[in-house]
């Protein structure tokens, strides 16, 4: 009964204002129509889109690769890498029944091309992932910021990252 009241109040105020510059405040009258769901029972989200003929969106394909994106996934790859790796040899530890050094010297009989690939496996994420890490330590600072700096110091990471990981190979 209030709403009426109101709303006729309204309907004067506007009848009587239009004479006058303009409506004092506009009623809007809202409808409701009852919307009939156009999925089909047990019909997939992807099955619903085919059959409407809507097109697929790209996704990641539309982009192409560029050296900041790769350097990001790369460098969270390896922060999982080193993760994982420290994972493998703490359960390592508390399971296997022999200590490191029985291991280690099982490690003797592969050939050289053989060690040093297993070396560079577990050197280049932790090479990667630290001057990378350094590299967002200046980014933190304010420093290297413009898309040029950024590209110059992803090259140069890169560069330094493979000298740490080839001179850790080595050791």
């Amino acid at each position: 009964m209030a709403s009426l009241i109101l709303r006729n109040a309204c309907r004067r105020t506007l009848l009587q204002s239009q004479n006058s510059a303009g409506p004092l405040f506009a009623v809007r009258t809202v409808v409701l129509k009852p919307v009939q769901p156009d999925n089909r029972p047990g019909e997939s989200h992807d099955d619903r889109n085919a059959r409407l003929q809507r097109p697929q969106s790209p996704h990641l394909t539309i982009y192409a690769p560029q050296l900041t994106s790769m350097l990001s996934i790369t460098h969270r790859m390896t922060g999982m890498a080193l993760a994982g790796y420290a994972t493998m040899l703490g359960l390592g530890a508390l399971a296997l029944p022999h200590d490191a050094t029985h291991y280690l010297t099982m490690l003797e009989g592969l050939s050289a091309p053989t060690l040093i690939a297993l070396k560079f496996t577990l050197a280049y994420p932790f090479a990667f992932h630290s001057v990378n890490g350094v590299r967002h330590l200046f980014w933190d600072l304010g420093k290297f910021l413009t898309i040029k700096e950024v590209y110059s110091t992803g090259y140069t990471m890169l560069l330094i990252s493979g000298v740490v990981a080839a001179g850790l190979t080595f050791l």
